[in-house]
C-alpha cells in the first residue's frame, strides 16, 4: 500500500508535464512557422492570413469529425455565417472594434452550428453528409437572397476595422491582418488543447468509439455531440471573422460547398482527431496549392489529385498521424 502511495504521486508527475511540453513545442512550432512565413513572404501577407483563417475552419471540422465522428461536409456554413456576422455588424452597425467583431463572428458561427448541428444529428452516415450539403447550400441561398444585409453576390463591402487596441492599423500589406491572425489562432489552439483532454472531450471520444456504451452509461449523446457543434461553430465563426477583417469583404465564397469539400481534403491530409494535424494539413494543402496553381495553371488539380491519391494510399492517417505512428514504433524499438 505504501508502494502505492509512494509511486501513484510519481506516476502523475511524469505524464502531467508530457501534454503540457507537447503543447508548448506546438505552440513554439506555430510561432515559429509565422515568423518563418513572415520572413519569408512579407509580400504575400494576404494568403498567409487566408491560411491561418482557414486552420481555424479546419480545426473547427476537427472537432465534430475527429473527435466526434460526425460526418460533414456543409461546415462553410459556419464559417461563412462568422464572416457575414462580423461583416453586417461593421458595414450596418458601425461596429468596427477587431476584438468584438471577433466576438460576434464566434456568435454567429455558434448560432450557425446550434441550428444546423440540430438538423444534421438527426440522420447518421450518408444521411448526415446529405443533409450537411443541404445546410449549407440553404445558407448560401439565403445569403444570396438577403441582398440588402449581405450584398448578394455582389459581396458585402464598407467594412473598415479599427486599429487593433486603438494602436495597431490594418495596413495594406497586411502586417497587422496576419499578427491579429497568429494571436487568434494561439489563443484558440491552446483552447481547443484544454478542451479535448477535458472529461468533456473525452467524452466526445467515447461516443464516437461507442455511442451505445456511452447512452448505456447515462450520458446524453444527442446532447453531447450539439454541444460539441456548437463549439465547433464558435471557432468556425472566428476563422470566418478573421477572413472578413483581413480582406474587408465577405462574399458567398466563404458558403459555398466547395470551401467545405476543401477543408475536409485538408483535414484527411493532416490527420483526423489531432488539431495537429489540422495544421498541418491545412499549410501542407495551401501552400502546394498556391505553389502548383501558379507553375501550372491549367492543370494543377490534377496534380493536387494525384498528392492526395498518395497521401490516401501510402498515409492513411495522415502526414501527422503517420509521422507519429512512425515515430512511435522506432521509439519501441
Amino acid at each position: 500500500m505504501a508502494a502505492i502511495e509512494t509511486t501513484s504521486p510519481t506516476a502523475k508527475a511524469a505524464t502531467a508535464p508530457n501534454w503540457l511540453l507537447r503543447d508548448l513545442a506546438g505552440l513554439a512550432v506555430i510561432l515559429i512557422v509565422a515568423a518563418i512565413g513572415f520572413l519569408l513572404f512579407p509580400n504575400n501577407l494576404a494568403l498567409l492570413t487566408r491560411i491561418t483563417a482557414i486552420a481555424l475552419l479546419v480545426l473547427s471540422l476537427d472537432l465534430v469529425t475527429g473527435y466526434c465522428g460526425i460526418a460533414t461536409l456543409g461546415h462553410a456554413a459556419l464559417f461563412g455565417a462568422g464572416a457575414y456576422a462580423a461583416g453586417i455588424a461593421a458595414a450596418h452597425f458601425d461596429i468596427n472594434d477587431p476584438i468584438a467583431m471577433v466576438a460576434i463572428g464566434a456568435l454567429g458561427g455558434a448560432v450557425a452550428g446550434l441550428v444546423s448541428g440540430a438538423v444534421i444529428l438527426r440522420g447518421h452516415g450518408l444521411a448526415q453528409l446529405v443533409l450537411s450539403i443541404a445546410v449549407v447550400h440553404l445558407f448560401h441561398e439565403i445569403a444570396n437572397k438577403a441582398s440588402e444585409w449581405t450584398g448578394g453576390s455582389d459581396g458585402l463591402s464598407g467594412i473598415s476595422p479599427d486599429p487593433v487596441f486603438g494602436v495597431f492599423e490594418f495596413d495594406l500589406w497586411g502586417h497587422t491582418a496576419y499578427g491579429f491572425g497568429i494571436a487568434l489562432l494561439v489563443i484558440v489552439f491552446m483552447l481547443l488543447r484544454l478542451l479535448v483532454r477535458s472529461p468533456f472531450g473525452m467524452l466526445c471520444r467515447g461516443i464516437k468509439e461507442d455511442p451505445i456504451r456511452v447512452s448505456a452509461m447515462g450520458a446524453s449523446v444527442q446532447g453531447t455531440l450539439l454541444r460539441m457543434y456548437v463549439i465547433s461553430g464558435a471557432v468556425a465563426g472566428i476563422g470566418g471573422a478573421l477572413n472578413a477583417i483581413s480582406t474587408q469583404v465577405v462574399g458567398l465564397d466563404s458558403l459555398s460547398f466547395t470551401t467545405s469539400a476543401e477543408s475536409l481534403v485538408m483535414l484527411v491530409l493532416g490527420g483526423t482527431g489531432s488539431l495537429f494535424g489540422a495544421l498541418i494539413g491545412t499549410v501542407s494543402f495551401m501552400v502546394f496549392k498556391d505553389f502548383v496553381s501558379a507553375v501550372n495553371p491549367f492543370h494543377w488539380l490534377t496534380i493536387v489529385g494525384a498528392l492526395l491519391i498518395a497521401v490516401v494510399l501510402f498515409a492513411p492517417k495522415g502526414l501527422y498521424g503517420t509521422a507519429a505512428q512512425l515515430l512511435n514504433r522506432s521509439r519501441r524499438q
